[in-house]
């Protein structure tokens, strides 16, 4: 598509965003009694949102104005945030992490699709050059240190290297003597031509019809020329003659195929365009800010009597001057802070005596106010970005008009503005330290005042800064060493390891379409394979790929998943480090056995992972078996492996990790009844429960892994019958049956026999399945946690007051 396609999905994206933010204003301004209309509220503007951020990164990653892209990135972190806020709600208000809303998906007239989260390209291509630097190395040290092993190549017997040598030879013999004869063909033929021509003599027609075929040809070539280059013109893919000399850019195709190309040719422009400014407008800003300081300090000492000290350059230098007010200004203001003091004081005064009054009457009915004044929304961080984001849009680019902008490439008029800008303050602090001087000049000479410079300050600051170093290098245990040797140690210890290149969508699911209405009957319906992979990207991908999401979103340091084996744990860790280019570390009980032994070595592990991690992040920790850090009895099997060495330190290391850090603690375990509950659920903020999948996410997956295995569908083969078949089993346990059919032997069968269901069934008999014994144990310990008990609690309430309306009926 062109690039007025995608100037236009941000045009409505925009214009969807003002609407819903006015709407969102009047919903969520007064609190919610009922509680099904606050989750009707919530969800629908979800979905809005959700198809915001769609259409928002769609044109940001398509678009090559760079300008353009800035403002869409903007808006679409902040579209971001919005959306995990509203999901903190939701979990708030139902308390549980799974939500039915296909009947607001019906009313709105979508499908489901529209409601997956994508992940934004940018999270990839903004460091793709780094992120392959670092993924060679990797390959590099893991080799060098024997945990990686390279490709074997194929041996090839004597017999068949001869044999390769004599048909390459035959080939080549065959050649040279095909072009030999050829050569001969045409020498006889040219010697004919040449007796012929002898005994008849020139034919003038042969000439004239030569020298028409070389005209015609020549007329024709530049008719066709002149045609493609006005069908190029027409379509916008070329310039009109007049306007080439002042575009020559021969990479403009190969910008629109690449974005990236063009913010790297984009920043060449910006620098070009500052040294411009910096030629032509410098010296004239140069005298204005001193022509304006001059005039500052005379006009100060009119009023005052004497010069003004300059500001220090930590509190903005000449800035500072400026956003100074007058004296007069100055003395209003402070007689109106004393007024507001002293009718602070009285109102104080009388308010605590109402207060002690009706301490007791308040302390009996405030359960009974909470429950009158309803849900409320919670203060946004991310609705004043999505505002500045829209008035931006509206104040720049809405009523732009680009007719002659033919690139789509960048807007010099906003560069010149921005670098305007930052040469101003470089420009700046060289006028501050020549009007300092001039100032303590001007002192000297009028006023006979010499500068006096607050030296014993200076040396306390130092003193304390010098203090502030020391002790931060008491805390950092590798004072002397670099990241690039922490890191090569980490990953020659297998404490680093490489991320399988597994993207979020081959974690094949497919939608509930009953949830709401199982939910109506009371009846909870199992979670779908698609919820989960909407909380993956929610809780793992989307805060990791974005700083300013992972700063101001609700913070997720830990994320557990717990499910039966095989249904796709250690592949949700591998997908969010692909989909985020983050580092893998396997912290996993049975991987840091007999590695940094002791209390000092294991602090040390921790240490260099924290370092590493916040230093090269994103980061993903992982511990497999998660359970087994906090066992409740170690078995004897495993008491030499020690398991529980992380149990008191794990909260100590995610009580290190700030908004700032990128880093996500991701724990998988199949059993997690055997640990304690408490210390467990205390270092794992964040527990999603994946169970076996259901009919509709078995037939997606067993035609996808047969068709991405080679296999054909045929009629001989009932993707039905084998859903049905396949219940109770995992997504691992059907991978591994149409694995074990489709061998090399069977695909190159594959043509004469077709693939029939009776195959499958024999690997597949063969494996364990999720018996309902196990499933009850998960849900009987998830009903433990603390989002379980909430939960409990809440279905326990309503029942009581529904049973009440009965009742009362």
């Amino acid at each position: 598509m062109s690039q007025a396609t995608y100037n236009k999905i941000w045009t409505n994206a925009q214009k969807d965003l003002d609407t819903h933010l006015q709407t969102e204003r009047e919903q969520f301004l007064q609190p919610e009694k009922d509680r099904v209309k606050a989750f009707r509220m919530l969800s629908a503007s979800y979905i809005k949102y959700l198809q915001i951020f769609h259409h928002l990164e769609e044109a940001h990653s398509h678009l090559i104005h760079q300008q353009k892209r800035a403002a869409i990135r903007q808006v679409l972190d902040g579209a971001i945030g919005r959306i995990l806020e509203l999901k903190k709600e939701m979990v708030e208000l139902e308390n549980t992490e799974f939500h039915y809303i296909d009947n607001i998906i019906e009313d709105l007239k979508l499908l489901p699709e529209d409601t997956e989260i994508p992940i934004p390209k940018y999270f990839i291509k903004e460091n793709l050059e780094g992120l392959q630097q670092r993924e060679k190395t990797l390959d590099e040290i893991l080799l060098n240190a024997g945990l990686a092993m390279q490709e074997p190549v194929k041996a090839m017997t004597f017999e068949e290297a001869i044999k390769m040598i004599q048909v390459a030879e035959r080939a080549r013999q065959g050649r040279r003597r095909a072009l030999f004869m050829k050569q001969i063909y045409l020498e006889e033929k040219r010697k004919r031509h040449t007796k012929l021509r002898e005994q008849t003599g020139p034919n003038p027609d042969d000439a004239a019809t030569c020298i028409q075929k070389v005209w015609r040809g020549y007329i024709q070539r530049k008719k066709t020329e002149k045609m493609r280059e006005e069908e190029m013109i027409f379509l916008g893919m070329s310039f009109p003659p007049h306007l080439k000399a002042l575009h020559t850019t021969p990479q403009m195709h190969t910008k629109q195929e690449d974005a990236l190309q063009g913010e790297a040719q984009g920043r060449q422009e910006e620098e070009f365009i500052k040294d411009q400014l910096r030629e032509t407008e410098g010296l004239d800003i140069r005298e204005t800010l001193q022509d304006q300081i001059g005039q500052c300090f005379i006009e100060c000492r009119h009023i005052i009597g004497r010069f003004p000290d300059y500001p220090a350059k930590e509190a903005g230098g000449s800035m500072a001057i400026f956003s100074q007010k007058t004296p007069e200004q100055v003395a209003a203001e402070l007689a109106d802070q004393r007024e507001m003091a002293l009718q602070k004081k009285s109102e104080k005064g009388k308010k605590k005596k109402e207060e002690k009054g009706k301490e007791k009457a308040k302390g009996k009915t405030t359960g009974k106010k909470e429950e009158d004044e309803g849900w409320k929304m919670a203060p946004s961080n991310f609705l004043p970005i999505l505002e500045e984001g829209n008035s931006q849009y509206k104040a720049v680019w809405q009523n732009r008009d680009e007719g002659r902008d033919f690139l789509q490439d960048h807007d010099s008029e906003l560069i010149k503005a921005e670098k305007r800008e930052e040469l101003e303050e470089e420009i700046r602090v060289q006028v501050d330290e020549l009007m300092q001087q001039r100032l303590e000049n001007l002192k000297l000479a009028v006023d006979g005042e010499k500068s006096s410079k607050k030296k014993k300050g200076k040396k306390s600051e130092k003193k304390k800064a010098g203090k502030k170093k020391i002790s931060e290098l008491e805390e950092d245990l590798t004072p002397d060493r670099t990241i690039d040797s922490l890191y090569r140690e980490l990953a020659e210890e297998g404490v680093l390891i490489k991320a399988k290149p597994v993207n979020l969508s081959d974690y094949v699911g497919e939608y509930s379409y009953l949830g709401t209405t199982l939910h109506q009957v009371d009846v909870e319906p199992t979670p779908s394979l698609a919820s989960i992979r909407q909380l993956i990207a929610l809780y793992g991908i989307l805060p990791l790929g974005s700083q300013t999401v992972h700063e101001k979103a609700p913070l997720v340091k830990a994320l557990l998943l717990a499910g039966p084996i095989g249904v796709g744990k250690k592949m949700l860790v591998h997908a969010i480090c692909t989909e985020t280019g983050a580092n893998l570390f396997n912290l996993s009980p049975s991987n840091i056995a007999r590695k940094y032994p002791g209390k000092n070595g294991l602090q040390m592990m921790l240490h260099m992972v924290l370092k590493v991690a916040k230093q090269l992040q994103p980061s993903v920790v992982w511990i497999g078996d998660a359970e087994k850090t906090f066992y409740k009895a170690v078995p004897k099997a495993e008491e030499q492996m020690n398991p529980k060495r992380l149990e008191k330190i794990l909260p100590k290391f995610l009580k290190a990790l700030k908004a700032e850090d990128r880093v996500l603690l991701v724990g998988t375990t199949s059993r997690p009844f055997d640990a304690k509950i408490k210390p467990f659920c205390k270092v794992y903020q964040k527990i999603i429960l994946i169970p076996r999948p259901d009919y509709a996410s078995r037939f997606v997956l067993w035609k996808h892994a047969i068709t991405q295995h080679g296999g054909e569908i045929t009629k001989l083969l009932s993707i039905s019958c084998l859903a049905k078949l396949s219940d109770g089993f995992t997504q691992g346990c059907i991978v591994r049956a149409v694995k074990a059919v489709l061998s090399e032997l069977r695909l190159l069968q594959m043509a004469r026999k077709p693939l029939c269901t009776a195959e499958f069934l024999t690997p597949l008999a063969s494996q364990d399945p999720v018996y309902i014994e196990e499933e009850e144990t998960l849900k009987a310990w998830y009903a433990k946690t603390p989002l379980g008990r909430a939960r409990s609690k809440a279905v326990a309430k309503s029942e009581k007051a529904g049973k009440g309306k009965g009742k009362k009926k």
